[in-house]
């Protein structure tokens, strides 16, 4: 795979008007590598682990990265992790720089699996991914997840797809 590279999202596929209807062809056991790949970082409040204000701060960067004209459709991934029961961290693949955000950039390889199934799974996944990583030599447990679909997209699509992407090296 190609530097800074992802597998092919399309957006255009999106009957609900909010979320893409996800194709998870070519995202399962892929490797990643980055090199400075630039994300805008967000953080968004959660109560054990139960977003509070997810849906806000989503709005308000997919706003300002188009005005940016930072947001490729083509290239796109949310990077999210728990930080704490109280706190996530959101990370935005962007092409460039986006005004009054927080920008920060990934470097290092990583692998991806995908999900299907209840948010309510997120353990069990983050326990796969852990051990996925650590399987070619991982030490950290950096541990990501690109949640493909909002609830009520999933419940529309009938599918709840989720990526699993840790880092290997």
């Amino acid at each position: 795979m190609q530097t800074n590279a992802l597998p092919r999202y399309d957006d255009s596929d999106n009957p609900t008007g909010c979320c893409p209807r996800f194709d998870p062809t070519g995202w399962d056991g892929r490797s990643l590598h980055f090199e400075d790949k630039p994300f805008l970082r967000a953080t968004t409040r959660s109560a054990m682990h139960i977003p509070l204000n997810m849906g806000r701060v989503f709005a308000r960067v997919q706003r300002r990265m188009e005005a940016a004209g930072a947001y490729d459709p083509e290239n796109c991934i949310v990077l999210s992790r728990d930080l704490s029961p109280w706190e996530s961290e959101h990370l935005f693949a962007v092409t460039g720089p986006v005004p009054d955000e927080q920008m920060v950039t990934l470097s290092g390889n990583f692998v991806t699996k995908v999900f299907e199934g209840p948010y309510r799974n997120a353990r069990n996944w983050h326990a796969e991914m852990t051990a996925l990583a650590r399987e070619t030599g991982a030490k950290a447990d950096e541990v990501y997840f690109f949640y493909t679909t909002c609830p009520k997209c999933a419940k529309v699509y009938g599918r709840n797809y989720v990526v699993g992407v840790a880092r290997t090296a």
